[in-house]
């Protein structure tokens, strides 16, 4: 009896290590790919999630004439690149237009065909979003949604670049947009 109990025991015991060794691997491949977080770019009241830890960056281009110092806070997961860029002006005045030319050189940038704008709901600005069907500069097509608002001074752009954005990728990207 216990020869057969012993002779037993093997195959389940191997069941049981394979068993395990699966769902750790398992475990292992369903780590989340976007591991969203709130981050606030400096010097602004801004707040959103971004899925991914971000890079910074900074230069400066012409932005509604005179060179103007851009922030970037940008990251790459999913397949997707998340991105939001702010710059002074000094002037409030000249967000609109400014926000006007930024759009439009963004869509002539990505090559993209005719764009769907709508108001994009965000406690504490106006602000509207542009999805719009593009090229990259290697000429594979690349899918774009951006979100332009203003506050006071401060111009902002958050995008959102991949082969095919996700709905619910999309949705918590720009929903989580604030000012606090």
């Amino acid at each position: 009896m216990l020869m057969i109990f012993g002779g037993a025991a093997r195959p389940l015991l191997r069941l049981v290590a394979a068993l395990f060794l699966t769902t750790m691997a398992l475990l292992t491949a369903c780590s989340p790919t976007l591991n969203w977080r709130e981050v606030r770019p400096e010097g602004t009241r801004l707040a959103l999630l971004l899925p991914c830890k971000p890079d910074k960056a900074q230069k400066t281009v012409p932005l509604g004439g005179p060179a103007t110092p851009l922030s970037m806070l940008g990251c790459d997961a999913g397949g997707a690149t998340f991105a939001v860029a702010v710059a002074q002006l000094g002037d409030a005045s000249q967000a609109a237009p400014v926000l006007a030319q930024w759009q439009n050189l963004t869509l002539a940038n990505m090559k993209a065909g005719p764009a769907q704008v709508s108001p994009l709901t965000m406690p504490g600005a106006a602000a509207i979003l542009v999805k719009a069907q593009g090229r990259r500069a290697d000429g594979t097509a690349v899918s774009g949604q951006a979100a332009y608002f203003a506050q006071g001074s401060q111009v902002f752009q958050v995008v959102l670049y991949a082969d095919s954005i996700a709905p619910e990728v999309a949705e918590t990207f720009f929903s989580s947009l604030k000012f606090e």
